[in-house]
């Protein structure tokens, strides 16, 4: 089952570009340009940015991005982080993918537009060495002022036609409410772009509805404590949102104490649209396909089901109907050269 759920063609939404760098790539481009590194054992390195299992809150899972931000500002790195990535997610064969990452935080010697054009760089290359379409997510962050934010929808509107598909709210949920950066998505939902919010991860469903409510989100980046209010529950089912939903990412932040606890089965029951991510691969040190192999084993997710959440995905993904349909029927046909298993 290992090496068939590899084969099968995926496709992954939430998946945070500062949260996915190789551990060689981050000595390497440290050492081009003179950086200080808490250690150059590369093994060492991996403890600064990866979780174990004694990690105990989002706040501690959230520390091991200030490595990989300090190697994000130039566009050496910015490019080649971004290949990377693609290059990674194409070796266990997923087939399209949405990179998200707040491009504020990479301004130390850059403006926004030599980030963008270095992020969408990487991009080109990797489409054009693998078989795989890639797009991007811009995030605001919660901690920062509101006029930021605003910034960044503006900056993904510029880029609209050009590979950015989406507007994303991350960082801090328990003290950052989504309504703050209201005005921001009300930009984005105005020039069709499409919008995520981070929300039920580390907050409650109050959060999830008002990401609804407020920010007109048609997707929840994680969502899984939504089942805490019944009227929220109701919501997110009516309103056809899709949860990004991420298991092992939830377990490492300790929103779950125990994979088989994870409610992804009860929404999936519920009829309510998941798709499954990462998160992010290098702090988790995951790969979607680590990641449907345990809902295999630990929350018993079959074939079949596992095709439903792919194709979720699919269903979910910022692009267009025609594109989405494309999809479909190349994954129908794959999937069953694949598996002799007729869907």
């Amino acid at each position: 089952m290992r090496d068939l759920i590899r084969k099968l063609p995926k496709v992954e939404l939430h998946l945070h570009l500062d949260g996915s760098l190789r551990g060689r790539t981050v000595l390497e481009l440290a050492e081009n340009r003179g950086l200080e590194l808490p250690t150059y054992s590369l093994e060492e390195l991996m403890e600064y940015l990866q979780v174990n299992d004694n990690c105990n809150s989002l706040a501690e899972y959230l520390e091991k991005f200030e490595l990989p931000l300090k190697i994000m500002q130039t566009k050496e790195a910015l490019t080649r982080v971004t290949y990377e990535l693609i290059e990674d997610a194409a070796l266990e064969n997923i087939k399209y993918l949405e990179i998200r990452f707040a491009p504020l935080l990479s301004t130390e010697k850059l403006n926004a537009e030599e980030v963008m054009k270095a992020v969408l760089a990487g991009i080109e290359q990797g489409e054009s060495d693998y078989d795989l379409q890639a797009n991007l997510i811009l995030c605001c962050m919660r901690h920062q002022d509101p006029s930021k934010s605003i910034e960044v929808a503006q900056l993904a509107i510029e880029y609209l036609d050009q590979g950015v598909v989406g507007l994303d709210l991350a960082g801090d949920e328990a003290n950052f409410p989504p309504e703050e950066h209201e005005e921001a998505f009300k930009l984005a939902t105005e020039a069709g772009l499409h919008r995520t919010v981070h929300a039920g991860e580390v907050a409650g469903a109050e959060s999830v509805k008002k990401a609804i409510d407020y920010l007109n989100a048609e997707r929840i980046g994680h969502g899984i404590r939504s089942n805490e209010d019944k009227e929220t529950l109701e919501t997110v089912k009516e309103s056809g949102v899709t949860l990004e939903v991420c298991p092992t990412s939830n377990l490492h932040t300790n929103v779950i104490t125990n994979l088989v606890q994870h409610p992804i089965r009860e929404y999936y029951e519920l009829g309510i649209p998941v798709t499954v991510s990462t998160d992010n691969r290098t702090v988790s040190d995951l790969t979607l396909s680590q990641e449907y192999l345990l809902l295999y084993e630990k929350l018993g997710f079959s074939l079949t089901d596992i095709w439903n959440l792919i194709s979720s995905g699919i269903k979910a993904s910022f692009i267009t109907k025609e594109e989405k349909e494309k999809l479909i029927v190349n994954f129908k046909d794959e999937f069953k050269n694949i598996t002799d298993y007729s869907l």
